[in-house]
């Protein structure tokens, strides 16, 4: 069963700048493990906006918002064998999921070069 849907998308060209500007952004938004992925690209932005809009999406397949729980609480890892992403819920966002009866994750990252979108459903 279908708990909830989610999906975002975010502008690469308007995620730089932020990570330009305010370089911190990374440490409070991803994970070790996100942050070492994205670093191993040319240009680690397109993986990281992609990181960033499926905790986006998680929050919207849970139906909350911004703040119900930090951002490190949901983390997007990779399957070592086929490179699928997948995620693992921490804390609040664990608990939320928990609550709502999620027993599993559904992802899919792309990006394009000027954008970078998430989907995710929530399942019972």
């Amino acid at each position: 069963m279908i708990v909830g849907v989610g999906v975002d998308e975010v502008e690469l060209g308007r995620f730089r700048g932020v990570l330009a500007r305010t370089p911190s952004v990374g440490a409070r938004l991803f994970t070790e493990g996100e942050r070492g992925y994205a670093e191993a690209a040319v240009d680690p932005t397109a993986r990281l906006a992609a990181r960033f809009a499926a905790k986006e999406a998680v929050m919207k397949a849970l139906g909350v918002g911004l703040g119900a729980f930090g951002f490190h609480e949901c983390e997007v890892v990779r399957d070592d064998a086929t490179g699928a992403p997948s995620l693992v819920l921490h804390g609040a966002a664990a608990a939320l999921a928990t609550e709502r009866g999620v027993t599993r994750w559904h992802v899919s990252l792309t990006h394009t070069d000027t954008c970078a979108a998430a989907f995710v459903i929530a399942e019972a």
